[in-house]
């Protein structure tokens, strides 16, 4: 792995953007917080995953990036080159089982085509056959009558390959998913259309510790928040309020619009998955320790 020296002035000025960037989801969330509001969309990402937002707005370099004149990096950094770097060997020696899971899972994703026609049912599917009090987001309308929600998702059919959606599926609407995701399934059957796979890789570079930089980090959360948005435009829910109009899947325009904006995202995620294949796998190789294949 080459190395990158950072002066003092530089890792500061990469500091400094890094929190100014985060800032920006991070502080409107923060007063929502305070305030006891809940947003469905802008929320979600602080909510559904484990990285808070404190450790969110912290920069890391990522590994092989030796930081000169630092101090106060943790005990996972050691001298070299007249700086700090991460000690990748000690990180791999502590969490090789997890890297080299989370590896696999990248590189069995990268390695399918991205399948299209799933058109967000998972989000109607976690509301089948549920009154508005029941559902999940119950503080906001349902678009159309849980009978005629019901109604789209008998009509359409459901075809999610992801089980952190489906796991939240009513139980009725279980037996009506094409497939039935396990989490021992997970790397045999994601695939990069799917939005959540997308989403998460914020919690893929998350896992990974410090070997991802803190812009890395950052540009999945800026791409698993922008999925969320098409998430929620799909679903079943009335949020044009807040500024999301809905992606009316129940429709053949809604269906072409859902479609395009499905294939861009898969489009964008695809440097981002495989920039995460790189670090790990560098890192695994590293020291001996391959991802399997």
């Amino acid at each position: 792995m080459a190395l990158e020296v950072l002066d003092r002035p530089a890792w500061q000025a990469r500091q400094a953007a890094h929190e100014s960037r985060v800032d920006q989801w991070l502080t409107p969330h923060l007063r929502r917080r305070d305030r006891g509001l809940k947003h469905p969309v802008h929320d979600f990402l602080f909510t559904y995953y484990s990285l808070r937002p404190g450790q969110l707005r912290r920069w890391q370099p990522g590994a092989g990036v030796v930081l000169l004149d630092a101090d106060g990096l943790g005990p996972g950094y050691r001298r070299q080159s007249g700086g700090l770097i991460l000690d990748v060997g000690q990180l791999v020696a502590r969490r090789g089982d997890s890297l080299r899971w989370i590896l696999d899972l990248l590189r069995a994703t990268a390695a399918r085509p991205p399948h299209l026609g799933c058109f967000g049912m998972h989000e109607w599917a976690m509301v089948y056959e549920q009154s508005q009090a029941e559902v999940r987001h119950n503080a906001w309308p349902l678009r159309l009558s849980p009978q005629d929600t019901a109604a789209v998702v008998r009509e359409r059919g459901v075809r999610c390959s992801h089980f952190d959606a489906f796991r939240f599926f009513t139980p009725s609407a279980r037996p009506l998913n094409v497939l039935q995701p396990t989490r021992e399934r997970q790397r045999d059957l994601e695939q990069p259309g799917c939005l959540h796979a997308g989403m998460d890789l914020y919690k893929m570079a998350y896992k990974v510790g410090p070997l991802a930089s803190g812009e890395l980090v950052a540009d999945c959360f800026a791409l698993a928040r922008d999925i969320r948005a098409l998430d929620m435009r799909a679903s079943p829910y009335e949020l044009a309020g807040l500024g999301f109009p809905p992606v009316r899947v129940e429709t053949a325009e809604g269906r072409a619009e859902y479609v395009a904006a499905q294939r861009g995202f898969a489009a964008r995620a695809a440097p981002i998955r495989s920039a995460l294949i790189a670090l790990v796998g560098e890192a695994l190789d590293g020291v001996g320790l391959p991802g399997t294949v």
